[in-house]
């Protein structure tokens, strides 16, 4: 049995308890939080606290904080010599405070407090700086995940950045469809089949081979449709951007 203490209480935190609650394998000892408000819902399941110094001994201390937080929070850790972890994609390791072992337990998907996830299916990535302690990180992360991943810190930066493309900036694009759909009175659910079997296709063949549509066949007349068809300027330009890259990518 592996134990943690988990700190935070944000999406990540949330959504890392009730994974590591659900696992044979992992025991929560304690739940840290400045604001004990933001886990009370909680506490008769596992022990929740607002003071650092009460800190218990375990195998591993998961730092679920925003990035500005984590060197900060690390280096207030009433202890030395022990495994803290963070779970941040953009962090670095070594900005955790030296004095304990240090890695990086990085679960790489979108969260909601409200939304559920399967965790089993969320690939983690994993970066130690003491040999012996990834092993252990392994463990736990096989624990809640069928994805697991030995990264460095460079690639897992990429993923990161590349994470932004995929998920928040799609994210923005459909918040755009779903304004120019609702501005003539359609209906934006009638997008939903076709944004799943966008992502479907990338599951079985490249991005690259997947790309339809007007840009990459330089379509012009519709083209100058569409953007004469956007009101607002700042979607106009999103369109322009990408039209431009896709013709760019395939040669237009």
């Amino acid at each position: 049995m592996i134990s943690v203490v988990l700190l935070g209480a944000g999406n990540v935190a949330t959504h890392l308890y009730k994974a590591f609650k659900a696992s044979e394998q992992v025991s929560v000892k304690q739940w840290f939080n400045r604001n004990l408000k933001k886990i009370e819902t909680y506490k008769n399941e596992v022990e929740i606290i607002n003071d650092l110094s009460k800190l218990i001994e375990a195998d591993v201390y998961i730092l679920a904080v925003s990035d500005d937080a984590v060197a900060e929070l690390s280096s207030q850790l009433p202890f030395e010599n022990r495994f803290v972890v963070h779970t941040s994609g953009s962090v670095s390791a070594y900005d955790i405070d030296k004095k304990n072992r240090r890695g990086v337990f990085y679960p790489l998907q979108s969260f909601s407090k409200s939304a559920p996830i399967n965790f089993s299916e969320v690939p983690i990535c994993l970066e130690t700086l003491v040999k012996t302690d990834y092993k252990l990180l392994k463990q736990l992360a096989v624990s809640i995940s069928n994805h697991t991943k030995r990264v460095n810190s460079d690639q897992r930066a990429s993923l990161h950045l590349a994470a932004v493309f995929v998920n928040n900036f799609t994210n923005q694009i459909y918040r755009i469809a779903h304004e120019i759909t609702e501005s003539n009175g359609a209906e934006f659910d009638m997008l939903k089949p076709l944004i799943m079997e966008t992502a479907n296709k990338v599951q079985h063949m490249s991005p690259y081979k997947a790309q339809t549509g007007p840009a990459k066949r330089n379509d012009k007349k519709t083209i100058k449709k569409h953007l004469k068809a956007l009101d607002n300027e700042h979607h106009k330009a999103i369109y322009k951007l990408l039209t431009e890259s896709i013709k760019k990518t395939h040669g237009r």
